[in-house]
């Protein structure tokens, strides 16, 4: 029998991982607070200096990874078949990065309740693939991973994306991921940050929110 799983049934078990067995939107919270407890610990550094391997400087990316999470949302929400939604929000370029954090954990929140609260059968438009709320939730803890790793590298901060999180990112997103590395490490080499034993750094990369 095939089980279709929604926004807050279990991931399935994977075969070549120890996936968790924990709702989308529980991974969701708990990468959102992984990541922000991370970042507060560098509020008082110079975010002004050039993100880990970005163009964008700290708080740019910062700023991106805000409006990353509500544009998820808005998709989940409007669910449109071949473009993004029109989703404008202001940014304070004054604001202090306490409170930057707060407006961050404010989307993260706001894409956990739309995820919890949409239908498994909801397709919405990605340029990486028309998915499901499980889709991006997954997206959503991709972004909170890499981006954190971006900001808290170039502060000097030390931290890496949790290995649940990165088995649960890598086991909806990125099925071709290579085995035997870290879960952390296979994340951030999919995602164009690191280079693996045996395999350079991606020059190019995107992950495939198909739903499979």
């Amino acid at each position: 029998m095939t089980v279709t799983p929604t926004a807050t049934t279990p991931l399935p078990p994977d075969p070549t991982a120890s996936a968790p067995t924990v709702p989308w939107t529980d991974l969701l919270a708990a990468a959102t607070d992984d990541c922000l407890a991370a970042l507060l610990t560098g509020a008082d550094q110079d975010w002004s200096r050039p993100a880990h391997a970005l163009d964008w400087t700290c708080r740019q990316t910062l700023d991106h990874l805000a409006l990353g999470l509500m544009g998820y949302t808005g998709l989940l929400i409007a669910r449109p078949d071949d473009r993004y939604i029109t989703l404008f929000a202001s940014l304070d370029p004054q604001a202090p990065i306490p409170a930057c954090l707060d407006g961050l954990r404010i989307a993260a929140s706001l894409l956990t309740s739309t995820v919890r609260d949409t239908p498994a059968q909801a397709r919405a438009w990605h340029p990486w693939g028309h998915s499901d709320a499980t889709g991006f939730a997954a997206m959503g803890i991709t972004e909170l991973a890499v981006h954190t790793y971006d900001i808290t590298r170039a502060l000097g901060l030390p931290w890496a994306p949790p290995d649940d999180l990165g088995t649960a990112a890598l086991a909806r997103l990125f099925p071709d991921a290579p085995s035997g590395h870290t879960p952390s490490d296979t994340l951030l080499w999919c995602t164009g940050r690191i280079p693996l034993p045996g395999l350079p750094r991606r020059a190019d990369w995107q992950w495939d929110g198909t739903v499979r």
